[in-house]
């Protein structure tokens, strides 16, 4: 570390005492279940979305026992709409692997926490350092860009080579001393001062140690970009005597374990299972991380008696009570 950076700890420490966030419900805590949730929840998720999502999570599944001896089917549930759903599934194998493997209390080490089902090196650092306060670096998305900027660090993160040679800096520049608080400073600062577009470097407590400030956009350096691809379905939805029929998707894939209405490659192969008379609906135009999907929902109300579709009846009254994906929440209302 360099002779300049020498204090840079010590800064971030002092600027969260007085400028950092301290008010989320998951700080002052330093229970792991806890931290480890809101981790968890935090991973590509802004703050205001996450609240209400986890008070309920807490609510229902206190401990992580209470979360181990759950249904998958009802953990999916709480999280329908919360977005990357391999997180909740993650959630509900982690929770279990603490329960069978380590009697219900989490490791006390980022290197154990790593080996838990959906807890990688960042967030395993992070439940280390806030709750058992081992000195240990995190290197999430905020982070990333905080010390890329910081270092003019000029590796291309979408190197695993260069990702490794940044953590090692984020290892150099861990004060010998309230850890804990470092970290919640360096996540503060990229959540608060050091943004993606338009950073307030003005409000930086170590902005005169910033190699970076002056082309701050340019960090940090990721140049393989995801090839985004568009796909197409039509959505059935049928119903009969006040009950729609959900289909739950398979795993692996997309929405893995929700329940859907049934789904078509094209137009033609609903019409042929469906009978009835069709109500085409407006279109959904839904955006997940790698493909961009448009959606055809197309309504049938059957006076008759059912097609034979695999599948189960569930009356509308019931459907909240499913693990619905978000915009077929939104879509039935």
């Amino acid at each position: 570390m360099s002779e300049a950076l020498k204090d840079f700890g010590l800064r971030v420490v002092a600027w969260q005492k007085r400028h950092g966030r301290h008010e989320l419900p998951w700080q002052h805590t330093r229970d792991p279940y806890r931290v480890w949730l809101s981790e968890i929840m935090l991973q590509q998720t802004q703050v205001t979305t996450v609240l209400g999502y986890y008070a309920r999570f807490l609510e229902r599944f206190p401990t992580v026992l209470a979360l181990a001896a759950a249904p998958l089917d009802e953990v999916l549930t709480l999280w329908a709409g919360l977005g990357y759903y391999s997180r909740a599934r993650n959630l509900h194998a982690c929770a279990q692997a603490v329960a069978a493997l380590h009697g219900g209390a989490f490791p006390a080490s980022a290197a154990q926490l790593q080996t838990l089902p959906g807890i990688g090196r960042s967030t395993a650092a992070a439940i280390a350092a806030f709750c058992f306060g081992e000195r240990v670096a995190i290197l999430d998305g905020n982070v990333k860009r905080v010390l890329s900027r910081v270092l003019a660090f000029d590796g291309d993160l979408a190197s695993a080579r260069e990702e490794n040679r940044l953590w090692d800096h984020a290892t150099a520049l861990l004060p010998q001393r309230d850890v804990d608080r470092y970290t919640q400073g360096l996540m503060d600062l990229g959540a608060t001062v050091c943004s993606a577009r338009k950073p307030d470097c003005g409000a930086c407590p170590v902005n005169d140690l910033c190699a970076g400030q002056r082309e701050a956009e340019r960090y940090p350096i990721k140049t393989r970009k995801l090839k985004r691809s568009r796909r197409e379905n039509w959505w059935l939805w049928l119903e009969h005597e006040g009950r729609v029929l959900l289909q739950q998707r398979p795993a692996p894939g997309v929405w893995a374990g929700l329940w859907t209405l049934p789904l078509f490659d094209d137009e033609a192969s609903l019409r042929a299972a469906a009978g009835g008379q069709l109500e085409p609906l407006p279109r959904i135009e839904h955006a997940l991380t790698h493909f961009d999907w448009v959606l055809h929902p197309v309504r049938a109300v059957l006076s008759d008696a059912a097609p034979a579709l695999p599948g189960i009846w569930v009356a509308r009254e019931e459907l909240a009570s499913y693990a619905l994906p978000a915009p077929l929440k939104k879509l039935f209302g």
